[in-house]
């Protein structure tokens, strides 16, 4: 099911205007710079994000790769793909059909967003049909040089949650207690996922929900939740049964990041899944801003 976003260049520098007396030169520049320092519109991003999926179902992979940053991350299910390897996946991938729901935009900071939404489509790799979704999608988006570019993409196949294990008997830890506090989160996103992973293990839900942005959401199989849904399905699994391994980062900027890992679990269903969030500083607090889970059908074989 390897499908590859396609990123494409955005530029929001204001056009120069008309050279005029010496006195207005200031005046023109600090406008500029205005609208440089403004976010792009959600309706701007989608448009940027169709016409990506456009270059790849023309199959245009040269096209594809100046349009993205050097570092740019793709999760799959099958694997975590840098730059390279991504355009290289679309070789063997053919496109015929595709439709788009549910897009979202949540900004980061001037220089950054993220764009989440449905796709479905009609494809093939390799001439294998692909199942058609749909998936949810999140995309990353970067201004480097005033230039919008696609820095990660990740997509989940929607389907059923599976019925949740019994939980644990130990009550939930509150944030008056002793250990209910939790840990400083600060640049470094591997870091803050293992404070997240070490409340959870704690059962400590109300830790959890400090380390969340209030605008925060989660992509898993089943749907897109916002901060509430999170804190309460996460009560629903014994997160001390879980391992975490192949960590991966990516920089945004200096106030976002983005941490990707593999969970495993023997026994678990499905034992192993990618899981990415992206780590935002808001008011000199790092929190989460978005949480993706992508189950791997196959457990990976290692040689």
């Amino acid at each position: 099911m390897k499908k590859i976003l396609a990123l494409v260049c955005f530029l929001i520098a204001a056009v120069a205007c008309t050279p005029g007396p010496s006195g207005n030169k200031d005046t023109t520049a600090n406008a500029n710079k205005a609208a440089e320092a403004k976010p792009p519109s959600e309706s701007e991003i989608v448009a940027i994000e169709k016409s990506g999926w456009d270059l790849i179902k023309k199959k245009d992979v040269d096209g594809l790769g100046k349009l993205l940053t050097d570092d740019f991350i793709e999760i799959e299910d099958e694997g975590v793909y840098d730059k390279a390897a991504s355009l290289a996946s679309l070789k063997d991938y053919d496109l015929t059909d595709i439709t788009f729901s549910n897009w979202k935009m949540l900004t980061i900071d001037k220089d950054a967003v993220i764009l989440t939404y449905d796709v479905t489509t009609k494809a093939t790799s390799k001439g294998q049909p692909i199942p058609a979704g749909p998936y949810h999608a999140a995309a990353g988006y970067v201004n480097r040089a005033g230039k919008w570019l696609g820095i990660s993409f990740q997509q989940t196949l929607s389907q059923k949650a599976p019925p949740p294990p019994p939980a644990a008997s130990q009550s939930p830890k509150t944030t008056g207690s002793p250990a209910g506090s939790p840990g400083e989160t600060g640049p470094d996103p591997v870091a803050n996922e293992k404070i997240v992973w070490d409340a959870l293990k704690n059962r400590n839900y109300d830790a959890f929900a400090a380390l969340l942005a209030p605008e925060s959401i989660e992509i898993e199989a089943d749907g897109v939740h916002d901060k509430a849904s999170s804190v309460k399905g996460v009560s629903m699994f014994d997160a001390s049964k879980y391992q975490l391994s192949e960590w991966k980062t990516v920089k945004f900027d200096n106030d976002a990041s983005l941490v990707t890992y593999l969970v495993s679990s023997t026994g678990a269903n499905p034992e192993q899944e990618r899981h990415t969030s992206i780590w935002v500083n808001r008011n000199g607090k790092w929190l989460a801003l978005l949480h993706q889970g992508t189950p791997i059908t196959k457990p990976e074989v290692k040689k």
